[in-house]
Protein backbone atom coordinates (compact mmCIF):
# COMPACT_ATOMS: atom_id res chain seq x y z
CA UNK A 1 0.00 0.00 0.00
CA UNK A 2 1.39 3.73 -0.80
CA UNK A 3 2.95 5.54 2.19
CA UNK A 4 0.37 7.75 2.24
CA UNK A 5 -2.46 5.38 1.27
CA UNK A 6 -1.19 3.63 4.91
CA UNK A 7 -1.10 6.27 6.97
CA UNK A 8 -4.42 7.25 5.76
CA UNK A 9 -5.89 4.29 6.59
CA UNK A 10 -4.24 3.88 10.00
CA UNK A 11 -5.17 6.80 11.14
CA UNK A 12 -8.63 6.14 10.65
CA UNK A 13 -8.05 2.76 12.44
CA UNK A 14 -6.83 5.00 15.28
CA UNK A 15 -9.94 7.25 15.50
CA UNK A 16 -12.20 4.08 15.68
CA UNK A 17 -10.03 2.70 18.43
CA UNK A 18 -9.23 -0.40 16.45
CA UNK A 19 -5.60 -1.71 17.68
CA UNK A 20 -3.61 -4.60 16.42
CA UNK A 21 -2.40 -6.67 18.92
CA UNK A 22 0.76 -8.31 18.04
CA UNK A 23 2.69 -11.51 19.03
CA UNK A 24 6.00 -11.79 21.51
CA UNK A 25 9.39 -11.45 19.87
CA UNK A 26 12.68 -12.29 21.30
CA UNK A 27 13.90 -9.24 23.90
CA UNK A 28 17.11 -7.31 22.99
CA UNK A 29 18.58 -4.84 26.00
CA UNK A 30 20.59 -2.07 24.43
CA UNK A 31 22.76 -0.75 27.75
CA UNK A 32 24.61 2.76 27.08
CA UNK A 33 28.10 1.23 26.26
CA UNK A 34 26.18 -0.17 22.93
CA UNK A 35 26.03 -3.83 24.18
CA UNK A 36 23.10 -5.99 22.55
CA UNK A 37 21.92 -9.00 25.18
CA UNK A 38 19.20 -10.95 23.51
CA UNK A 39 16.53 -12.49 25.74
CA UNK A 40 14.55 -15.26 24.98
CA UNK A 41 11.70 -15.16 22.99
CA UNK A 42 8.68 -15.11 23.67
CA UNK A 43 5.51 -16.10 21.16
CA UNK A 44 2.11 -15.16 22.37
CA UNK A 45 -1.31 -15.94 20.26
CA UNK A 46 -4.14 -13.21 19.68
CA UNK A 47 -7.86 -13.37 19.28
CA UNK A 48 -8.86 -10.41 16.20
CA UNK A 49 -9.85 -7.29 17.46
CA UNK A 50 -13.40 -6.23 17.30
CA UNK A 51 -14.57 -3.35 15.44
CA UNK A 52 -17.65 -1.81 16.47
CA UNK A 53 -20.26 -2.97 13.92
CA UNK A 54 -20.83 -0.13 12.33
CA UNK A 55 -16.87 0.17 11.28
CA UNK A 56 -17.76 -2.35 8.74
CA UNK A 57 -14.07 -3.39 8.91
CA UNK A 58 -13.03 -6.45 8.95
CA UNK A 59 -11.19 -8.32 11.65
CA UNK A 60 -7.24 -8.08 12.28
CA UNK A 61 -5.75 -11.07 10.04
CA UNK A 62 -3.96 -13.37 13.15
CA UNK A 63 -0.89 -13.52 10.70
CA UNK A 64 -0.90 -9.91 10.49
CA UNK A 65 1.43 -7.64 13.00
CA UNK A 66 4.30 -9.70 14.06
CA UNK A 67 6.73 -7.56 16.37
CA UNK A 68 10.07 -6.36 14.77
CA UNK A 69 13.04 -8.24 15.31
CA UNK A 70 14.90 -6.73 18.40
CA UNK A 71 18.08 -6.49 17.03
CA UNK A 72 17.24 -4.90 14.09
CA UNK A 73 15.06 -1.80 15.80
CA UNK A 74 17.78 -1.77 18.49
CA UNK A 75 20.35 -1.19 15.55
CA UNK A 76 18.23 1.81 14.12
CA UNK A 77 16.87 3.74 17.50
CA UNK A 78 20.78 3.16 18.75
CA UNK A 79 22.07 4.94 15.83
CA UNK A 80 19.20 8.38 16.34
CA UNK A 81 19.95 8.38 19.71
CA UNK A 82 23.64 8.93 19.40
CA UNK A 83 25.91 7.07 21.74
CA UNK A 84 26.05 6.80 25.58
CA UNK A 85 26.32 10.21 26.18
CA UNK A 86 23.71 11.08 24.83
CA UNK A 87 21.09 12.56 27.66
CA UNK A 88 18.13 10.09 26.40
CA UNK A 89 16.20 7.69 28.37
CA UNK A 90 13.70 5.24 26.09
CA UNK A 91 11.66 1.76 25.64
CA UNK A 92 9.92 0.07 23.34
CA UNK A 93 7.44 -2.49 23.84
CA UNK A 94 5.01 -4.98 22.46
CA UNK A 95 1.43 -3.63 23.40
CA UNK A 96 0.38 -7.80 23.36
CA UNK A 97 3.17 -9.36 25.93
CA UNK A 98 4.14 -5.76 27.13
CA UNK A 99 7.66 -6.98 26.58
CA UNK A 100 10.78 -4.73 25.97
CA UNK A 101 11.77 -5.01 22.66
CA UNK A 102 14.52 -1.72 22.88
CA UNK A 103 15.94 -0.47 26.22
CA UNK A 104 18.31 2.50 26.69
CA UNK A 105 18.30 3.33 30.51
CA UNK A 106 14.42 2.53 30.56
CA UNK A 107 14.35 2.17 34.33
CA UNK A 108 15.92 5.05 35.22
CA UNK A 109 13.79 7.94 36.26
CA UNK A 110 13.77 11.27 34.12
CA UNK A 111 11.62 14.38 34.15
CA UNK A 112 8.73 13.76 32.19
CA UNK A 113 7.36 17.13 31.72
CA UNK A 114 3.62 17.02 30.07
CA UNK A 115 4.02 13.16 29.48
CA UNK A 116 3.02 13.28 33.56
CA UNK A 117 -0.56 13.90 32.11
CA UNK A 118 -0.82 10.49 30.73
CA UNK A 119 -0.38 9.41 34.46
CA UNK A 120 -3.13 11.12 35.68
CA UNK A 121 -5.13 10.37 32.87
CA UNK A 122 -5.20 6.49 33.50
CA UNK A 123 -5.68 6.79 37.41
CA UNK A 124 -8.67 8.96 36.67
CA UNK A 125 -10.62 7.14 34.55
CA UNK A 126 -9.64 3.85 36.24
CA UNK A 127 -10.88 5.64 39.68
CA UNK A 128 -13.66 7.46 38.43
CA UNK A 129 -14.82 5.94 35.88
CA UNK A 130 -14.86 7.46 32.27
CA UNK A 131 -19.06 8.78 32.72
CA UNK A 132 -17.72 10.57 36.04
CA UNK A 133 -19.03 14.17 35.74
CA UNK A 134 -18.03 17.47 38.30
CA UNK A 135 -20.73 19.67 39.55
CA UNK A 136 -21.10 23.05 40.16
CA UNK A 137 -24.34 24.30 42.18
CA UNK A 138 -25.89 27.36 43.76
CA UNK A 139 -27.14 26.44 46.98
CA UNK A 140 -29.40 28.48 49.43
CA UNK A 141 -26.66 30.28 51.63
CA UNK A 142 -27.15 32.56 55.20
CA UNK A 143 -28.23 36.18 55.48
CA UNK A 144 -29.64 36.86 52.26
CA UNK A 145 -26.98 35.16 50.54
CA UNK A 146 -26.48 32.65 48.12
CA UNK A 147 -23.26 30.49 47.78
CA UNK A 148 -21.98 29.15 44.54
CA UNK A 149 -20.65 26.06 45.26
CA UNK A 150 -17.21 24.61 43.02
CA UNK A 151 -16.60 21.17 42.55
CA UNK A 152 -13.66 21.53 40.52
CA UNK A 153 -14.62 21.91 37.04
CA UNK A 154 -12.15 23.13 34.87
CA UNK A 155 -14.78 23.73 32.02
CA UNK A 156 -16.83 25.57 33.63
CA UNK A 157 -17.45 28.90 31.06
CA UNK A 158 -19.12 32.08 30.13
CA UNK A 159 -18.89 32.21 27.03
CA UNK A 160 -21.39 31.24 24.48
CA UNK A 161 -21.77 27.29 23.56
CA UNK A 162 -20.54 27.16 19.62
CA UNK A 163 -21.32 24.65 17.33
CA UNK A 164 -18.47 23.85 15.80
CA UNK A 165 -16.32 23.37 19.16
CA UNK A 166 -15.79 19.72 18.59
CA UNK A 167 -16.28 18.88 22.35
CA UNK A 168 -19.08 17.93 24.44
CA UNK A 169 -21.16 20.96 25.84
CA UNK A 170 -19.11 22.51 28.54
CA UNK A 171 -20.71 23.74 31.62
CA UNK A 172 -22.20 26.91 31.22
CA UNK A 173 -22.26 29.97 33.90
CA UNK A 174 -24.98 31.80 31.81
CA UNK A 175 -27.17 28.22 32.45
CA UNK A 176 -26.37 28.30 35.76
CA UNK A 177 -27.36 32.11 36.57
CA UNK A 178 -30.79 31.35 34.83
CA UNK A 179 -31.11 28.12 36.73
CA UNK A 180 -30.95 30.13 39.73
CA UNK A 181 -32.37 33.33 38.97
CA UNK A 182 -35.91 31.69 38.25
CA UNK A 183 -35.74 29.72 41.62
CA UNK A 184 -34.98 32.96 43.30
CA UNK A 185 -38.35 34.72 41.76
CA UNK A 186 -40.29 31.89 41.99
CA UNK A 187 -39.61 32.20 45.86
CA UNK A 188 -40.31 36.04 45.58
CA UNK A 189 -36.36 37.31 46.16
CA UNK A 190 -35.03 39.96 44.00
CA UNK A 191 -32.02 41.05 45.42
CA UNK A 192 -28.90 38.58 46.68
CA UNK A 193 -25.66 38.21 47.57
CA UNK A 194 -23.55 35.67 46.09
CA UNK A 195 -20.70 34.34 48.13
CA UNK A 196 -18.88 31.26 46.53
CA UNK A 197 -17.10 27.93 48.63
CA UNK A 198 -14.01 26.38 47.33
CA UNK A 199 -13.59 24.25 50.13
CA UNK A 200 -13.73 21.39 48.02
CA UNK A 201 -10.25 21.86 47.30
CA UNK A 202 -7.09 22.16 50.20
CA UNK A 203 -3.86 23.17 50.58
CA UNK A 204 -1.46 25.50 48.38
CA UNK A 205 -2.56 27.07 44.89
CA UNK A 206 0.77 26.05 43.31
CA UNK A 207 2.71 23.14 43.24
CA UNK A 208 5.95 22.49 44.45
CA UNK A 209 8.34 22.35 41.43
CA UNK A 210 6.19 25.33 40.03
CA UNK A 211 8.45 27.55 38.53
CA UNK A 212 7.49 31.30 39.57
CA UNK A 213 6.37 32.62 36.25
CA UNK A 214 4.06 30.04 35.56
CA UNK A 215 1.33 31.57 36.68
CA UNK A 216 1.53 34.87 35.54
CA UNK A 217 2.46 33.81 32.43
CA UNK A 218 -0.29 32.12 31.93
CA UNK A 219 0.69 28.41 31.92
CA UNK A 220 -1.98 27.64 34.54
CA UNK A 221 -4.24 29.39 37.17
CA UNK A 222 -4.09 28.98 40.71
CA UNK A 223 -5.40 25.70 41.45
CA UNK A 224 -9.00 26.06 43.04
CA UNK A 225 -12.51 24.27 43.41
CA UNK A 226 -14.09 27.34 41.77
CA UNK A 227 -12.88 28.88 38.00
CA UNK A 228 -14.43 30.09 35.28
CA UNK A 229 -12.87 29.86 31.76
CA UNK A 230 -9.80 28.69 33.47
CA UNK A 231 -9.46 31.90 35.14
CA UNK A 232 -8.32 33.69 31.83
CA UNK A 233 -8.72 37.06 31.81
CA UNK A 234 -9.32 37.18 28.58
CA UNK A 235 -11.29 33.65 27.69
CA UNK A 236 -12.38 34.87 23.59
CA UNK A 237 -8.69 35.63 22.61
CA UNK A 238 -6.69 32.34 22.92
CA UNK A 239 -3.59 34.80 22.19
CA UNK A 240 -3.72 35.98 25.33
CA UNK A 241 -2.57 33.74 28.32
CA UNK A 242 -2.89 35.95 31.31
CA UNK A 243 -5.17 34.77 34.07
CA UNK A 244 -6.90 36.63 37.45
CA UNK A 245 -4.98 36.48 40.66
CA UNK A 246 -8.11 34.87 42.64
CA UNK A 247 -10.28 32.63 40.57
CA UNK A 248 -12.98 32.15 42.62
CA UNK A 249 -13.70 35.70 43.23
CA UNK A 250 -13.64 36.59 39.68
CA UNK A 251 -16.04 33.84 39.01
CA UNK A 252 -18.61 34.90 42.10
CA UNK A 253 -18.29 38.50 40.46
CA UNK A 254 -19.26 36.99 37.02
CA UNK A 255 -21.85 34.97 38.29
CA UNK A 256 -23.34 38.06 39.87
CA UNK A 257 -23.90 40.06 36.93
CA UNK A 258 -25.29 37.23 34.99
CA UNK A 259 -27.84 36.82 37.45
CA UNK A 260 -28.88 40.53 37.29
CA UNK A 261 -29.28 40.04 33.27
CA UNK A 262 -31.62 37.61 34.17
CA UNK A 263 -33.92 40.17 36.62
CA UNK A 264 -32.35 39.49 40.27
CA UNK A 265 -30.07 42.33 41.44
CA UNK A 266 -26.96 40.91 42.92
CA UNK A 267 -23.33 41.70 44.05
CA UNK A 268 -20.28 39.18 44.73
CA UNK A 269 -20.05 38.40 48.27
CA UNK A 270 -17.11 36.72 50.16
CA UNK A 271 -15.60 33.08 50.91
CA UNK A 272 -17.38 30.91 52.77
CA UNK A 273 -18.40 27.19 53.08
CA UNK A 274 -22.65 26.18 52.29
CA UNK A 275 -23.96 24.39 54.88
CA UNK A 276 -24.98 20.84 54.34
CA UNK A 277 -28.10 20.05 52.75
CA UNK A 278 -28.43 23.83 51.74
CA UNK A 279 -31.48 24.02 49.26
CA UNK A 280 -30.20 23.65 45.80
CA UNK A 281 -31.42 26.53 43.66
CA UNK A 282 -29.41 25.30 40.07
CA UNK A 283 -26.83 23.22 38.85
CA UNK A 284 -24.64 22.54 36.12
CA UNK A 285 -22.28 19.63 35.10
CA UNK A 286 -19.11 19.16 32.91
CA UNK A 287 -18.42 16.83 30.08
CA UNK A 288 -17.70 13.37 31.24
CA UNK A 289 -14.30 12.16 32.44
CA UNK A 290 -13.47 10.60 29.43
CA UNK A 291 -14.21 13.97 27.11
CA UNK A 292 -11.66 16.10 29.95
CA UNK A 293 -9.16 13.08 29.32
CA UNK A 294 -9.37 13.33 25.69
CA UNK A 295 -8.75 17.09 25.36
CA UNK A 296 -6.67 17.36 28.41
CA UNK A 297 -4.11 15.14 26.15
CA UNK A 298 -4.74 16.58 22.98
CA UNK A 299 -4.14 20.02 23.47
CA UNK A 300 -1.85 19.47 26.90
CA UNK A 301 -4.07 21.62 29.28
CA UNK A 302 -2.56 21.91 32.42
CA UNK A 303 -5.59 23.34 34.03
CA UNK A 304 -7.99 20.28 33.14
CA UNK A 305 -4.96 18.23 34.47
CA UNK A 306 -4.81 19.38 37.92
CA UNK A 307 -8.82 19.09 38.21
CA UNK A 308 -8.72 15.80 36.75
CA UNK A 309 -5.71 14.82 39.90
CA UNK A 310 -7.94 16.27 42.39
CA UNK A 311 -11.15 14.09 41.22
CA UNK A 312 -8.77 11.15 41.50
CA UNK A 313 -7.81 12.53 45.33
CA UNK A 314 -11.88 13.14 46.09
CA UNK A 315 -12.87 9.52 45.24
CA UNK A 316 -10.25 7.89 47.36
CA UNK A 317 -11.50 10.09 50.12
CA UNK A 318 -8.12 12.30 50.62
CA UNK A 319 -8.10 16.04 50.84
CA UNK A 320 -7.81 17.67 47.19
CA UNK A 321 -4.17 18.67 47.48
CA UNK A 322 -1.44 18.58 45.55
CA UNK A 323 0.26 15.95 47.60
CA UNK A 324 -2.84 13.95 48.18
CA UNK A 325 -3.51 13.77 44.57
CA UNK A 326 -0.15 12.50 43.39
CA UNK A 327 -0.65 10.10 46.69
CA UNK A 328 -3.91 8.95 45.09
CA UNK A 329 -3.11 9.01 41.31
CA UNK A 330 0.32 6.59 42.46
CA UNK A 331 -2.25 4.13 44.80
CA UNK A 332 -4.15 3.43 42.25
CA UNK A 333 -1.80 2.92 39.45
CA UNK A 334 -0.40 0.44 42.10
CA UNK A 335 -3.61 -1.58 41.84
CA UNK A 336 -2.82 -1.58 38.29
CA UNK A 337 0.41 -3.32 38.79
CA UNK A 338 2.81 -0.21 38.31
CA UNK A 339 3.93 -0.13 41.36
CA UNK A 340 7.77 1.20 40.71
CA UNK A 341 9.11 4.16 38.14
CA UNK A 342 6.42 6.99 39.23
CA UNK A 343 6.89 9.68 41.47
CA UNK A 344 5.22 12.99 40.93
CA UNK A 345 3.96 16.24 42.81
CA UNK A 346 1.56 17.26 40.17
CA UNK A 347 -0.96 16.68 37.64
CA UNK A 348 -0.26 17.92 34.76
CA UNK A 349 3.43 17.76 34.38
CA UNK A 350 4.76 21.37 35.06
CA UNK A 351 6.65 20.74 38.37
CA UNK A 352 10.46 20.09 37.97
CA UNK A 353 10.52 17.61 40.78
CA UNK A 354 7.78 15.12 39.02
CA UNK A 355 10.07 11.80 38.45
CA UNK A 356 8.75 8.54 35.60
CA UNK A 357 10.21 5.91 34.15
CA UNK A 358 10.54 5.35 30.53
CA UNK A 359 9.41 1.79 31.56
CA UNK A 360 6.42 2.67 33.50
CA UNK A 361 4.99 5.03 30.91
CA UNK A 362 5.31 2.57 28.19
CA UNK A 363 3.68 0.25 29.91
CA UNK A 364 0.78 2.23 31.08
CA UNK A 365 0.17 3.12 27.24
CA UNK A 366 -0.06 -0.17 26.85
CA UNK A 367 -2.70 -0.96 29.78
CA UNK A 368 -4.83 1.70 27.85
CA UNK A 369 -4.36 -0.03 24.50
CA UNK A 370 -5.24 -3.76 25.93
CA UNK A 371 -8.88 -4.95 24.93
CA UNK A 372 -9.04 -5.63 28.64
CA UNK A 373 -9.36 -1.95 29.79
CA UNK A 374 -12.35 -0.06 27.45
CA UNK A 375 -12.51 2.40 30.59
CA UNK A 376 -8.84 3.57 29.93
CA UNK A 377 -9.78 3.84 25.91
CA UNK A 378 -9.97 7.87 26.03
CA UNK A 379 -6.52 8.09 27.17
CA UNK A 380 -5.75 6.39 23.30
CA UNK A 381 -7.92 8.54 21.33
CA UNK A 382 -6.73 11.64 22.98
CA UNK A 383 -3.10 11.06 22.59
CA UNK A 384 -2.65 13.97 19.54
CA UNK A 385 -1.79 11.90 16.14
CA UNK A 386 1.67 12.42 14.29
CA UNK A 387 1.22 15.52 11.71
CA UNK A 388 -2.34 15.50 12.39
CA UNK A 389 -3.80 16.80 15.38
CA UNK A 390 -3.17 18.72 19.29
CA UNK A 391 0.59 18.89 19.63
CA UNK A 392 1.71 16.89 17.08
CA UNK A 393 -0.17 18.69 14.22
CA UNK A 394 2.25 20.51 11.56
CA UNK A 395 5.00 21.19 11.24
CA UNK A 396 5.89 17.89 13.58
CA UNK A 397 6.02 14.86 11.41
CA UNK A 398 6.25 16.94 7.93
CA UNK A 399 9.73 16.60 7.54
CA UNK A 400 11.98 14.02 5.52
CA UNK A 401 13.53 12.66 8.86
CA UNK A 402 10.16 11.98 10.80
CA UNK A 403 7.44 11.88 7.93
CA UNK A 404 7.10 8.09 8.18
CA UNK A 405 5.61 8.45 11.76
CA UNK A 406 2.36 10.26 10.24
CA UNK A 407 -0.43 9.15 11.03
CA UNK A 408 1.22 6.11 12.00
CA UNK A 409 2.34 7.59 15.53
CA UNK A 410 0.14 8.84 18.26
CA UNK A 411 1.45 10.32 21.75
CA UNK A 412 1.83 13.02 24.29
CA UNK A 413 4.87 15.20 24.34
CA UNK A 414 6.50 17.03 27.02
CA UNK A 415 8.31 20.46 27.21
CA UNK A 416 9.80 22.15 30.12
CA UNK A 417 13.28 24.23 29.77
CA UNK A 418 15.81 21.35 28.94
CA UNK A 419 14.05 18.67 28.49
CA UNK A 420 11.41 17.30 25.83
CA UNK A 421 9.34 14.10 26.07
CA UNK A 422 7.47 11.82 23.88
CA UNK A 423 5.16 8.32 24.76
CA UNK A 424 2.88 6.76 23.06
CA UNK A 425 1.95 4.09 19.97
CA UNK A 426 3.25 3.41 17.14
CA UNK A 427 2.39 0.74 14.03
CA UNK A 428 5.66 -0.66 12.34
CA UNK A 429 5.24 -1.34 8.65
CA UNK A 430 4.32 -4.59 9.46
CA UNK A 431 1.38 -3.79 11.33
CA UNK A 432 2.71 -4.31 14.82
CA UNK A 433 1.63 -2.26 17.58
CA UNK A 434 4.24 -0.75 19.80
CA UNK A 435 4.59 1.08 22.75
CA UNK A 436 7.18 3.77 23.27
CA UNK A 437 8.30 6.28 25.93
CA UNK A 438 11.68 8.41 24.71
CA UNK A 439 12.90 10.93 27.50
CA UNK A 440 15.49 13.56 26.56
CA UNK A 441 17.01 16.13 28.58
CA UNK A 442 18.55 17.03 32.52
CA UNK A 443 16.68 20.45 32.31
CA UNK A 444 20.63 21.97 31.83
CA UNK A 445 20.46 22.28 28.18
CA UNK A 446 18.64 22.36 25.19
CA UNK A 447 16.76 19.61 23.73
CA UNK A 448 15.59 18.66 20.22
CA UNK A 449 12.24 17.56 19.99
CA UNK A 450 12.72 16.51 16.75
CA UNK A 451 14.74 13.90 17.65
CA UNK A 452 12.14 12.31 19.68
CA UNK A 453 10.11 12.56 16.31
CA UNK A 454 12.88 10.64 14.54
CA UNK A 455 12.53 8.08 17.19
CA UNK A 456 8.43 7.40 16.88
CA UNK A 457 9.28 7.81 12.99
CA UNK A 458 11.37 5.06 12.86
CA UNK A 459 9.62 2.64 14.86
CA UNK A 460 6.93 3.17 12.20
CA UNK A 461 9.42 3.19 9.70
CA UNK A 462 10.90 -0.23 10.46
CA UNK A 463 9.39 -3.61 8.40
CA UNK A 464 12.46 -5.31 10.75
CA UNK A 465 10.58 -8.63 10.81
Amino acid sequence: MPGRARALAVLSLCLLNVFVIAAGAAVVKLTPDRRLTPQPPSVAFRDPVRAPASAALPAADPADGRPPNASVLAGRLSALIGGPRAKMNAVVIDVATRRPLFEWRADRPATPASTTKLVTSVAALASVGPAHRITTQVVQGAGGGIVLVGGGDPTLTALPARPDAGHPPYASLSDLARQTATALKTSGIGRVRVDYDTSAYQGPRIAAGWKPNYVPDGEVAPVTALAVDEGRVAPSDPSKKTRVSDPAASAAKQFARLLSRYGVSAKAGRSTVAQKGAVRLGAVQSPPMSALVEHLLTDSDNDVAEAVARQVAMKLGLPATFADAAQAVQRVLAQMGITQGVSVNDGSGLSTRNRITPIALARLVSIAAGEENPELRSVITGMPIAGFSGTLSPPRYTGAASRAGAGMVRAKTGTLAGVSTLAGLAYDADGGLLAFAFMAGDGKGPVDPGKLDQLAAAIAACGCG
